[in-house]
């Protein structure tokens, strides 16, 4: 599906000057920092040189206070906590993390992680009843816990106190817990709002260790396992996230936990992480436990010590993977021949498709798969506890949340946001559930919508690239949402020599421009373009810029996202 190229423009050229002579830096990579706000000198030095201190105040957290005298309590007079999360890699890296931290106060704690399958999402009635029967007092739930106003009354007629680190938008009302740390409560003038769940369980612990005037290492020691649910709850990487992000990802390429270490050895990879990598690399392997199994075994991982069994644990985690991705790929191909067998399915706006047997753990994976083939709002449902459950993916720009609320006459229950959601409902409603979701759809999504879009950050010459440039480049990094890798846009470039088909579907090619050195570029799944590029004839790419390494061997190369032939 050919896509649309966006070219990125609103920007001030006066102000894009001055930060170019402030910086001494090419004006491109001068325009990109200030369509990113970066519009002063003081702004850029801490773009590009986050500091720990720039961390807020954790206290500034509405009922931070109140959760801090709570746990102090429960330390004096040697209560039970239980430290509850959600089974994704959020939630799993959350409850390694808080676990770790009141370990090193406390014998009198426990870790629980609902079933995926049995207990669904969040706080579960089994939670709470396995808090009672086991003399807990005390739960601090991470990644959950916000719209869970039934359970936490429940927890309260039993006598259990709930301390709730969420990051998840809170409804109308909030629960009736001793704390509610969320920087997304209206009520809440925490500076930055879009923590993930392990993020608010970081700010809790150092909190704790700030009052105590415990050393700061009590807490800065899980930086790694904050910036892997940075990268894969998919959060924007700026603000603090930003400074979480870059010295969690230096710590993991210098000093990672012994868990992730192991996790890093098991999937090949074990230097040069970058936010990417992990969420390709050791996100899915994370998830993967809760998604096949329990997620319990994840958090086993994470808090493996050096003396532990931490590389057994680690190859059972990518075991679970490797079992995952052979659901993953069996359940797409057979989404695929459904759609294809289908004219109706074909012709619409949206993909609905139903198999009572597909893995409930993978259709979220296959949401996206079937999402990035025929880019529309795209839902995969199957059978779970009598129910049919589904997940849903979005494309860009289009409010997949409100068209489900639009369906809400035909659904149990619902939850998520514009680009991802999931729902359950009764067998019968799915033929008519998907004529309505269509109906919805069809009344308010754009052409526009329905073509995939790269948004090009700046126009550039390939003679613009050099080593200096690079390194400004990498140094607005770590690159995620919200900062992006920049992608440029060089028009009538000429191939150095022919163009290679690599890998089934990718394309390697080598292009220069009058004056340039010649690049090597990875075009990867563009392979059509094979017998279209051809020598003395101009064509428009555009690209990130990375640096492959290979045995010790550093070199520019430019990672092709599109062509376009003149």
């Amino acid at each position: 599906m050919e896509k649309r190229w966006v070219l990125t423009s609103n920007c001030n050229d006066e102000t894009v000057n001055e930060v170019a002579e402030q910086l001494n830096i090419d004006k491109s990579l001068a325009r990109i920092l200030v369509q990113r706000n970066i519009c002063s000198f003081d702004e850029a030095k801490n773009f590009f040189r986050p500091e720990l201190a720039h961390l807020h105040d954790p206290f500034l957290m509405k009922d931070m206070d109140q959760a801090i005298r709570r746990i102090e309590t429960a330390l004096a007079t040697h209560e039970k906590i239980l430290i509850y999360g959600d089974y994704d890699v959020d939630g799993t890296t959350s409850v390694a993390l808080a676990f770790s931290f009141f370990s090193q106060l406390t014998q009198n704690i426990e870790y629980y992680i609902p079933d995926r399958y049995l207990e669904g999402y969040g706080i579960s009635t089994a939670g709470i009843d396995y808090a009672n029967e086991n003399g807990f007092s005390l739960i601090i739930a991470l990644d959950c816990g916000i719209k869970s106003i039934d359970k936490i009354d429940y927890a309260n007629k039993l006598g259990i106190d709930f301390i709730i680190c969420d990051h998840h938008l809170p409804g109308d009302e909030l629960p009736k817990a001793v704390a509610v740390l969320d920087p997304k409560r209206a009520d809440c003038e925490y500076p930055f709002k879009e923590l993930a769940g392990c993020g608010i369980g970081f700010k809790l612990a150092q909190a704790y260790a700030q009052k105590h005037n415990l050393p700061a290492e009590t807490y800065l020691q899980y930086l790694d396992l904050v910036m892997v649910s940075i990268a894969a709850d998919i959060v924007p990487v700026v603000g603090e996230n930003r400074i979480l992000a870059y010295y969690g990802l230096k710590k993991l390429n210098t000093n990672p936990c012994e868990g992730l270490r192991a996790l890093m050895e098991v999937s090949g990879k074990t230097q040069n992480y970058t936010i990417t990598d992990v969420v390709f690399t050791l996100g899915p392997r994370i998830n993967a436990a809760g998604r096949i199994d329990h997620a319990k075994h994840a958090v086993a991982m994470l808090l493996c010590q050096e003396d532990g069994n931490s590389l057994e644990q680690s190859e059972l985690i990518n075991l679970k993977n490797t079992e995952r991705k052979t659901y993953d790929q069996d359940i797409t191909r057979e989404a695929l021949a459904l759609i294809g067998e289908s004219e109706i399915l074909i012709n619409r706006k949206t993909t609905v498709v139903f198999n009572e047997s597909w893995h409930k753990g993978v259709i979220g994976i296959v949401a996206s798969r079937l999402t990035e083939k025929y880019y529309r709002p795209t839902i995969v449902l199957t059978k779970s506890n009598g129910h049919v459950a589904g997940s849903c993916r979005s494309v860009v720009g289009f409010d997949l949340y409100e068209a489900l609320s639009g369906c809400a006459d035909l659904l149990d229950q619902y939850g998520g946001h514009k680009f991802a959601a999931g729902l359950t409902m009764q067998e019968q409603n799915v033929d008519a559930f998907a004529d309505k979701f269509e109906q919805i759809v069809s009344a308010s999504i754009t052409e526009e919508m329905l073509t995939p879009m790269i948004k090009i950050d700046a126009e550039i010459q390939l003679a613009q690239i050099d080593g200096k440039f690079f390194r400004v480049l990498s140094q607005m990094g770590p690159f995620g949402p919200e900062n992006m890798a920049p992608i440029f846009v060089t028009h009538n470039v000429y191939l150095a020599q022919h163009a290679m088909a690599v890998g089934g579907n990718h394309l390697k090619i080598n292009i220069k421009q009058q004056n340039s050195p010649i690049f090597e570029g990875i075009a990867f799944g563009l392979a059509e373009f094979q017998n279209l590029l051809q020598p003395k004839v101009p064509f428009s790419v555009c690209y990130t810029i990375e640096e492959n390494v290979w045995r010790e061997k550093r070199r520019l190369q430019l990672n092709i996202k599109g062509i376009k032939v003149n």
